[in-house]
């Protein structure tokens, strides 16, 4: 009769021990593997899989040392540069490691992330990203976990860079061309944002925060500051020199899917779910005044090259310009900072561009077209057509002569910007069949 007790005891110790794929795996991705991932390894350490924690670093295994490094017993204390985990995300690593440290990882839920090995396409990607070099001699392009360096003369194989998040949704060049910063992902366990050196085509560093992607990211104008959509429903500003988090913006009260610095960086814009393009102070995150009055969901926002203009689209197919700036007298139903709308699109709205003269928007979404429109007139100037399905993605070239697409269909499109008409097309990957001979596959 005492082997029922026994059991019992056993399964309730067994039951209390923390488990590292449902628990302590979230807190080191969302806390550790931003310098602790194949790309960086700091101390030589990855962090990103259970094999790599039990290999551990240059200083020994990690399970022997990782609870001493999170109290700050040793120091550093981690993660760096960051504010101590909670004491009870501590106690559960803590608990875990002096159970044993097991991995309870299924078989099926098992990934590696190898650096310098990029995935291998059987179909086109969706492309979510796409941003020209300041010099216009190269397009950056969104992959499966990678971003893909097009030169746009061909006179080389794209760059390809690696990365940990499965998705990248957003990519923003510094004013001189040495840094490409990226946003992204994996859905429902981090968000990611990527700085990436390019004259070396190394990672500079990982910022991890939130457990989802975040949306969004873009550059302040002297490239000093990130601001990023989180589906926490904040705005996030991070140090593009150190990876610090400056500020959190808290206004939104759904998910935050664009950012856009305004013409002297001093505030942001946000526009997101609950319909709202919110105006912020970047340096304090203190919220100044709902841009727009509400109409549908919003997932774009663009900014005048040199005016505090913006153009706001989402899910009510309309493009909307408008001033930055709404008097704090203003009636919220008043709508006469609207400078003026541009027609309903085919489709619900998912990327907007201003050409760098101001003469231009692009518009861009669910219909396999992308309008071009006279930002002073609102007259559509140019159709882009021969996409197959929607488009997530539009960038003007810096001399705003070209523009580029990409989206559902997995093929880059570069048109004249003037007249629409395609210039070239391209899939940004290799394929391990020709994509001639996919067919309809998508």
């Amino acid at each position: 009769m005492r082997t029922l007790p026994l059991l019992w005891i056993a399964f309730t110790l067994s039951a209390a021990e923390p488990s590292y794929f449902r628990e302590i795996r979230p807190v080191f991705e969302r806390q550790c593997q931003g310098c602790h991932q194949p790309n960086l390894r700091s101390s030589n350490l990855d962090l990103t899989n259970y094999e790599g924690l039990k290999a551990g670093g240059k200083r020994g295994p990690a399970l022997g040392l990782i609870v001493q490094y999170l109290t700050g017993e040793m120091k550093p204390q981690m993660p760096l540069g960051l504010p101590p985990l909670p004491p009870e995300q501590i106690d559960l690593v803590r608990s875990w490691v002096a159970a044993g440290g097991q991995d309870d990882t299924p078989e099926g839920a098992r990934e590696t992330i190898s650096a310098g090995a990029p995935t291998v396409y059987s179909l086109p990607p969706v492309l979510t990203a796409l941003a020209f070099s300041p010099d216009g001699k190269m397009l950056a392009v969104s992959g499966n976990r990678e971003i893909l360096l097009h030169t746009l003369d061909g006179s080389a194989p794209p760059k390809r860079l690696p990365g940990l998040s499965d998705s990248i949704l957003s990519l923003a060049f510094s004013k001189d061309g040495s840094l490409l910063v990226a946003g992204g992902g994996t859905p429902a366990r981090f968000g990611e944002i990527q700085f990436w050196d390019l004259p070396t085509g190394t990672l500079r560093r990982s910022v991890m925060m939130t457990g989802d992607t975040v949306f969004g990211v873009s550059l302040s104008p002297d490239s000093t500051r990130v601001a990023a959509g989180c589906t926490d429903n904040t705005v996030r500003i991070v140090d593009a020199a150190t990876g610090k988090e400056l500020n959190k913006m808290g206004a939104h009260e759904n998910w935050v899917l664009g950012t856009v610095f305004g013409v002297d960086g001093k505030r942001v814009v946000s526009v997101g779910r609950d319909r709202s393009a919110k105006l912020t102070d970047a340096a304090t995150g203190a919220f100044q005044e709902n841009v727009n009055a509400l109409r549908g969901e919003l997932a774009a926002v663009a900014r005048h090259p040199s005016k505090d203009i913006v153009v706001i689209g989402g899910e009510d197919r309309v493009a909307y310009v408008y001033l930055m700036d709404r008097p704090k007298n203003m009636k919220i139903a008043d709508d006469t900072t609207l400078i003026r709308k541009l027609e309903r699109q085919n489709g619900v709205i998912a990327a907007l561009a201003w050409s760098p003269d101001g003469r231009r928007i692009a518009v861009a979404g669910a219909a396999p077209e992308v309008n071009v429109y006279d930002a002073d007139t609102g007259a559509r100037v140019a159709a882009c057509t021969g996409h197959s399905a929607g488009i997530y993605s539009v960038a003007f070239s810096p001399d705003g002569a070209t523009l580029a697409t990409g989206g559902f269909d997995g093929t880059v499109r570069l048109y004249d910007a003037a007249t629409g008409v395609l210039k070239k097309a391209f899939v940004p990957v290799q394929l391990e069949r020709p994509a001639s001979e996919l067919g309809g596959l998508r």
